[in-house]
C-alpha cells in the first residue's frame, strides 16, 4: 500500500529519529489545504501551531512523503506516536473510498483527488483543529493573535517565534506575515 503523509509544520524539521526512519524524503507538491497558525499548543508553551483551518486558513500547497509501511494502520501509528496524539487526531482517507470511519469529510475531497492523481492508496495527516477561540477566550483574528503573542511570557514567546520562523517558506498566511513584521517578533536564528 502506498500511503502519503502530509506535513506543513514541525514534521518537516523535527520529525524525530523513530518517525523519520519510516518515511521517504519530503516532496513539496502536495494537495492545497487551508492552513493557519491557529492552534494553541500546550507542548510548545502556548505557541501557535499550524493546523488545517477551513474558516481562517490560507490555501497552501503542503509537503508530503511516502510512508515505508505496508499497512495503513502502521503508518497512522507512526504519525500518532510522533505527534503524541490520540488515534482520532490522525486523519486519513483511502483513495479507493469516498468515506472512511476516521476521515474528516470536510477535508477529504482535495486529498482524495490528489492521491488518485499520484496513484496513492491512502493519505494521512495530523488532524488537530484550531482551538484559538476556546483557549484564548477571544475570536480568532490577526489582531487577537498578535495581542495573545505579545502577552506570552519570554520562554513561550521564544517558542512561538521559533515555530513561526521555522515553518516552511511555502506556508504564507496572514498571521505569519503580520507577526514577522512586528519589531518585537525577531527571528531567533538571527
Amino acid at each position: 500500500m502506498k500511503t502519503a503523509i502530509l506535513g506543513w509544520g514541525s514534521l518537516l524539521w523535527e520529525g524525530g529519529l523513530e518517525f523519520d526512519k519510516w518515511h521517504g524524503p519530503w516532496q513539496y507538491d502536495g494537495p492545497t489545504l487551508r492552513i493557519e497558525f491557529s492552534r494553541v499548543s500546550k507542548r510548545r508553551l502556548g505557541a501557535l501551531t499550524l493546523v488545517i483551518d477551513r474558516e481562517h486558513g490560507s490555501p497552501v500547497m503542503v509537503a508530503w512523503c511516502l510512508s515505508k509501511r505496508e499497512r495503513l494502520d502502521d503508518a497512522i501509528c507512526d504519525l500518532r506516536c510522533r505527534e503524541d496524539a490520540a488515534v482520532k487526531d490522525i486523519g486519513y482517507v483511502r483513495a479507493d473510498e469516498q468515506t472512511t470511519p476516521q476521515a474528516h469529510p470536510e477535508k477529504e475531497e482535495p486529498m482524495i483527488a490528489w492521491a488518485r492523481g499520484r496513484k496513492l492508496d491512502a493519505v494521512i495527516w495530523t488532524a488537530l483543529e484550531s482551538n484559538f477561540a476556546e483557549s484564548v477566550k477571544s475570536p480568532f483574528s490577526v489582531d487577537s493573535v498578535i495581542s495573545y503573542m505579545k502577552a506570552l511570557d519570554p520562554a513561550a514567546k521564544a517558542k512561538a517565534a521559533e515555530y513561526v520562523w521555522r515553518a516552511p517558506p511555502f506556508v504564507k498566511t496572514p498571521v505569519r506575515s503580520a507577526l514577522q513584521t512586528e519589531p518585537w517578533f525577531s527571528n531567533p536564528e538571527n
